[in-house]
C-alpha cells in the first residue's frame, strides 16, 4: 500500500491526553487513577504507531516491528507488579526494560541512523559511570544488574544521536526518566515532585521516539532513491 499524503497523527492524541492524565494524578496522589492510566500508555502509544504507520512500503515492516517490540516490552516494564505479582518487581522491570533498550539499540543502528556516533555521545559514558559511583553503595544485590541495564539505558541514548533529531531527544529524555527513577528507588530525602517528573520525561521520551521512528520512515519511503548513510 502506498504511502499516504498525510499522515494521521490525530492518532496520537489518546496517548498524549492519557500521559497528562496521569502524571496529574501523580501529582495529586490519586494511587487509583494513577494505575488505571498507567497500563493504557503504551498500548494508546502502540495504537498511534499503527495508525500513523499504516501505509508505509512492506520494506519498512522491519524497523516498524522492531519499534513494537520496543513498545511492548516497555509495557512489561511499566506493569511488571501487575503482569509478574509472582515475582520480585525491580528485577523483572530491569529484565523488561533492558529488552525494549536492546530493541531500541537495533533500530536506531541497523534501520535509522544517518550519521556516525557524534563525539559529544561520550557524555553518556560519563553519565553512566557518575550514576553507579554515588548509587553503588545503596544497589546491594541488584548492583551488577543495575549496572547492566546503565549500558543498554546509554546505548539507546547514544544511539539515538545517530538517527532524526526528533528521537535523539527522546532517547535522551528517557534516560532523564530513569536517572531519577534511579535516585527515587536508590536514595532517601528525593521530594515528591520528582514522582511526576519521572512520568513526564517517560512519556515524553517513548511519544517522541515513536513519532520520530515515523517521521524518519516517511521521510524515507517519500525519498526511496535517496543513497543510504553509512551506519557505522
Amino acid at each position: 500500500m502506498p504511502i499516504t499524503s498525510r499522515a494521521r497523527w490525530w492518532a496520537f492524541a489518546p496517548y498524549v491526553l492519557v500521559s497528562i492524565v496521569h502524571v496529574t494524578a501523580l501529582a495529586y496522589s490519586n494511587d487509583v487513577l494513577d494505575a488505571a492510566t498507567k497500563i493504557l500508555l503504551m498500548p494508546l502509544l502502540l495504537g498511534g504507531v499503527i495508525v500513523v504507520g499504516w501505509g508505509l512500503p512492506r520494506a519498512q515492516s522491519a524497523p516498524l516491528g522492531i519499534l513494537v517490540v520496543g513498545l511492548f516490552f516497555s509495557w512489561l516494564g511499566d506493569e511488571a507488579s501487575v503482569f509478574f505479582s509472582f515475582a520480585p518487581e525491580l528485577p523483572v522491570m530491569l529484565a523488561m526494560f533492558g529488552v525494549a533498550h536492546l530493541a531500541y539499540i537495533w533500530l536506531f543502528n541497523r534501520h535509522l541512523a544517518i550519521r556516525r556516533l557524534p563525539w559529544w555521545t561520550l557524555v553518556y559514558l560519563a553519565w553512566w559511570v557518575a550514576v553507579l559511583a554515588v548509587l553503588w553503595p545503596n544497589l546491594g544485590s541488584l548492583a551488577l544488574a543495575v549496572a547492566a541495564y546503565g549500558i543498554v539505558l546509554g546505548g539507546t541514548a547514544a544511539s539515538s544521536a545517530r538517527c532524526h533529531p526528533i528521537i535523539a531527544i527522546g532517547g535522551a529524555l528517557f534516560l532523564c526518566s530513569d536517572t531519577i527513577l534511579a535516585f527515587r528507588l536508590f536514595t532517601d530525602g528525593m521530594p515528591q515532585w520528582t514522582s511526576p517528573m519521572v512520568m513526564v520525561t517517560y512519556c515524553a521520551g517513548q511519544g517522541l521516539i515513536a513519532a520520530g521512528t515515523l517521521v524518519a520512515l516517511r521521510l524515507r519511503a517519500a525519498a526511496p532513491l535517496t543513497p543510504a548513510l553509512a551506519t557505522t
